[in-house]
Order: C-alpha cells, then sequence, then structure tokens
C-alpha cells in the first residue's frame, strides 16, 4: 500500500501555497539525489553527510541474509529472546518496528538500575543482547554491555555469543569490539541516528528478534519513486509543507494514532522531528497524544492535529485544519524522514544537526567525574523530596503552590515537559500524570522516559521556542547496580543525567520543577491530588 495523506484548513493553504515552489526548486528530487545545498551554505557541509537514509533500502538488502543467518545459529543454540541496549534513534526504531510486527523485543533504553535488573532477571540463559551505538561512545550503551558481559559471564556463558554489536564504521566501539570476538554490524556512516531506521540499527535487533525484513524494506521501496519526483501529489512534500508552512506557524504537532495497525509510531516521530527541527529558537514540538487527550477538546490554536488512521477512504472528511495519513509502516518512515527534511527547509534550519544536544551529556560528565550529594530538597512532602529553580520554589512550602508556580510560568503558546527519570516497566502508571497535567494546564504536554529523552526532545527543550516548562519525575530506589569496571553505579548515572540535564535547562532559562519519589505507587496519588 502506497502512503495516501490528504489535508484541510489551515494544512491545506500552506500546502497549496507552498509546494508549486517546493515543486519549482526540485526538492524532492534534490534529497533524493543528496543534494546538500538544499538548506543553505551554514548547513551544506553536514547534510552532505547526512542524506544516506534516501539510499537505506538499497544499502539495506544485501544486510538481510546476514542478519537472518545469526538469527538461525542462535535459535539453534537455544537463544530464544533478544534485548536491545540503545537510546534514540537506536532504540525507537525496532521498538515501533517489532510492536508493529507483533514480535518479542526487550528494548533497554535507561539507566535506571531497576529496569536494568528486570531485564538481566529475564531468560538470560536463553538471551542475546544487541548494544546499538552510532558514536560507538554512548555511555548508556557501554554501560548496558559491560553489565551484560559480567552476567553471561558469571553464568557460564561466554559474551562472545550473545553479544552482537551496531555502531559505525571505525566508532570506538567498532575498533574494540572486533578486536575483542564480538559480532559487527556497521550501519552507514551517512546517516543520523534519528534517520536510522532502515538501516542497522533499526534492522539488526527488528531482525533478530523474528520481523520479516524483507516485507519492511518493500514496503518502504514501494513509495520510493513517488517520494522522488517533483509534483503536488507528493506525500513527502504534502507533510513537509503541512507541518511547517502554516500561517502562523502551528508549531506543536499532534500525533494520534486513530485506527492505525502501526504502534507506537508516535514516539519514533516525536524524535525525528523534535531534534530535527528544534534549534535557533524555531521548531515543531511533536506531541504524541491518543483519541482522548484533553489536548484535542481545547481547540489550541497552535496545535496542529495529524490522525495516523487505517483503511483509506476517499470519500471521508477530513476535520477542520487536521491531517490524515495512512500506509504501511516502512512507507511510513520514509515519508516522515523526507516530510521532516522538507520542513527544515520550510523554518530556513539544518535538520541533521543536533547543536545543543551534547550540553546535558557534558553536565552529567562532569557530574559523574566530580560527584556529590544532590542539593538538599527546598521542602519535602510525605516522601515526595521538591527542588526546582528559584522562580519555582523560592518561598513556596508545598506541592500544590509549587505545581502551581511552575504552570503560572506557561506563556499563552507554551508547552509543559514531563521528564521522568523512572524504570518504566514497574511504574507506566506515571504515564497518567500527562493527562491530568494536561487537563490542569490546557495546553500540550509532552511525556519523556529519562534518559531515552535526551536524545530525543532534549534537543528541542533548549534549542527550541522558549516556552517550555519542565517537571522532572525521579525515584530514590534502595536498589543499586555497579557498572563493572566503572566508578560509578547506574543509580548514580541516572541522577547524574536528570541533575544534568535540570542544571542546563535552568542556564537557558527554563523553569524546572523537580520530584523524587520515594515510593512512586504511593506518591503519584499525592502529586495527581495537588495537580487537581
Amino acid at each position: 500500500m502506497s502512503v495516501k495523506i490528504a489535508v484541510s484548513g489551515a494544512a491545506a493553504e500552506a500546502v497549496d501555497r507552498i509546494i508549486p515552489q517546493l515543486v519549482s526548486d526540485l526538492v524532492a528530487s534534490r534529497i533524493t539525489s543528496g543534494d546538500g545545498s538544499l538548506w543553505g551554505p551554514d548547513a551544506e557541509e553536514e547534510s552532505n553527510k547526512r542524506l544516506g537514509w534516501v539510499e537505506a533500502v538499497a544499502v539495506s538488502r544485501p544486510m538481510v541474509d546476514d542478519i537472518y543467518e545469526l538469527r538461525d545459529a542462535l535459535r539453534e543454540a537455544g537463544v530464544n529472546h533478544i534485548v536491545l541496549g540503545g537510546m534514540g534513534g537506536s532504540s525507537l526504531a525496532p521498538e515501533v518496528i517489532t510492536r508493529t510486527y507483533g514480535v518479542d523485543l526487550t528494548v533497554l533504553d535507561s539507566t535506571d538500575p531497576g529496569q536494568v535488573l528486570s531485564a538481566l532477571g529475564d531468560r538470560l540463559a536463553t538471551s542475546a543482547i544487541v548494544i546499538s551505538s552510532k558514536s560507538g561512545s554512548t555511555v548508556e550503551t557501554d554501560s548496558q554491555k559491560r553489565i551484560y558481559e559480567q552476567y553471561f559471564s558469571e553464568a557460564g556463558i561466554d559474551p562472545l555469543e550473545r553479544v552482537i554489536i551496531v555502531t559505525d564504521p571505525g566508532s570506538p566501539l567498532d575498533v574494540s569490539a572486533r578486536a575483542a570476538g564480538y559480532r559487527v554490524f556497521n550501519a552507514d556512516p551517512n546517516v543520523g541516528g534519528r534517520y536510522s531506521a532502515l538501516t542497522a540499527f533499526g534492522l539488526v535487533p527488528s531482525g533478530l528478534a523474528g520481523v520479516d525484513l524483507h516485507e519492511l524494506l518493500d514496503e518502504a521501496e514501494a513509495v520510493m519513486v513517488e517520494l522522488a519526483v517533483d509534483n503536488v501529489s507528493n506525500p513527502g512534500l504534502i507533510l513537509g509543507a503541512a507541518m511547517a508552512g502554516t500561517r502562523p506557524l502551528k508549531d506543536k504537532l499532534g500525533i494520534v494514532p486513530d485506527g492505525t495497525h502501526i504502534l507506537g509510531f508516535g514516539d519514533w516521530a516525536e524524535q525525528l522531528i523534535a531534534e530535527s527541527t528544534g534549534k535557533l529558537g524555531k521548531g515543531i514540538l511533536p506531541v504524541v497524544l491518543d483519541v482522548n487527550s484533553p489536548e484535542l477538546g481545547e481547540g489550541l490554536s497552535d496545535l496542529q492535529v495529524v490522525r495516523l488512521v487505517g483503511d483509506w477512504d476517499d470519500t471521508r472528511e477530513v476535520a477542520d485544519g487536521e491531517i490524515e495519513i495512512a500506509g504501511s509502516l516502512g512507507g511510513q518512515i520514509l515519508v516522515w524522514e523526507y516530510a521532516t527534511a522538507v520542513a527544515g527547509r520550510i523554518l530556513g534550519i539544518n535538520p541533521f544537526d543536533q547543536p545543543d544536544v551534547e550540553s546535558a551529556k557534558i553536565a552529567t560528565r562532569a557530574l559523574i567525574d566530580n560527584p556529590s550529594k544532590p542539593a538538599e530538597p527546598a521542602f519535602v512532602v510525605g516522601d515526595i523530596e521538591v527542588r526546582g529553580t528559584p522562580d519555582v520554589v523560592a518561598n513556596v512550602t508545598d506541592l500544590e503552590s509549587a505545581l502551581f508556580a511552575l504552570l503560572s510560568q506557561l506563556p499563552d503558546d507554551g508547552y509543559v515537559s514531563i521528564q521522568a527519570y523512572v524504570d518504566r516497566v514497574a511504574h507506566p502508571e506515571l504515564f497518567t500524570l500527562r493527562d491530568e497535567l494536561a487537563a490542569r494546564a490546557k495546553r500540550p504536554v509532552t511525556f519523556g522516559w529519562g534518559p531515552r529523552f535526551l536524545h530525543s526532545t532534549g534537543q528541542f527543550h533548549k534549542g527550541g521556542p522558549a516556552v517550555g516548562v519542565f517537571l522532572q519525575v525521579l525515584t530514590a530506589d534502595e536498589t543499586d547496580l555497579q557498572i563493572p569496571d566503572r566508578p560509578f553505579t547506574f543509580g548514580q548515572l541516572i541522577r547524574a543525567q536528570a541533575q544534568g540535564d535540570a542544571s542546563v535547562l535552568a542556564d537557558h532559562g527554563r523553569p524546572v520543577l523537580s520530584l523524587t519519589l520515594r515510593n512512586p505507587a504511593a506518591s503519584l496519588p499525592i502529586v495527581i491530588s495537588a495537580l487537581k
């Protein structure tokens, strides 16, 4: 099935106004040919090195047989469970691919000690882990690799037989893993992490877990010609123009699954769009919603809604101002990648760099290298420790007032970001905070599991429009886990990541409220009650 798209209202006006110029400028064919000059002279050098994703189907085809051969060998050796240690683009694509195909994959994209221990305790004897890092120096994936090597060895299992590496050629991980004798798959170095769904980063863990990779690549290939043609019916041009061309700009993009067979697509698209466009004080903020989300009933003038629908009906009327899109998973991945690149051109930014992501990593490393106790809480409510920027917690002594102080700084065009540095397997109930806060704030609310969102929407938080307010949620679990051959634990690492990001947000003038819950199940009702 090719990808179908329809627009109405402001989105339709933007398409009618912008598409002729995009066609005249040969934007679609120039993206396909790898023309990095599309995004201006300042972006050209980076863009020329980051357009390999347009050829991902052809480049990845020869890899499929190798993936299947390894999958069969692992199964013959008794391996029936695949774990993925990865962050951001290395984890979000395999997660949506395997969920949509109904295949079991444990995605370990956290440094929370409880979540790491949970993965280690799940079928270790019959597990293999894919360690996936583009740079080959990601602290989270390095830590996951070290702990799995230790646990495999202690169980009498040779890590060389159970650890598979995916990384760019020549990366530190590539060099060290090959020297040690690990099985390594190299990805195309000319593809950025968030555009890597159809490269080794998306295909290796998905294929080892049991996904039909030929079908996925066939789905993408089916739309390639359509996306390369400079005409007004090109779905990549239409979606890009609708996302980035409305006047005034609707810079919050609500992504709503509404009948689609694709599971979790919004989480993948969130990173693609936010990290690609959120810079230079500009950007489009994706907001992952469902059909019952409070924001949809608020009539928010800056919220553009795109619905991922199921069976296409040409006679169906699109709700005023909305976008509807349907298609296969492989086709949708490629269309949204094209559309995001097009949106970058319309916005006047480079969609392939991430200049503000490194700041949180630097702050984290500084805290790890010079460990210190967390700052004393401003106050404590039950077992909830409350901290925050002075504009939020100064002269405040109760949780209701602190939440009010945070939301009082939310501008009319702002958003709320919930950042949960929590074991998402053990505490999925924390996600209910999103709807509660959206109902209270009457503004778009995003929800990110930490630290994975640092490799995703973290770029937008610092580089995008300065209209966000931030609610951090942490846990103070008694359980911790030492990272082998490192002078810090997983618990220390995740706390440093939260504190480091909070400090960078504060340096950017963003209001932050941080809640540390010693017993999340008991404390969550207290937080929700304070919101109400």
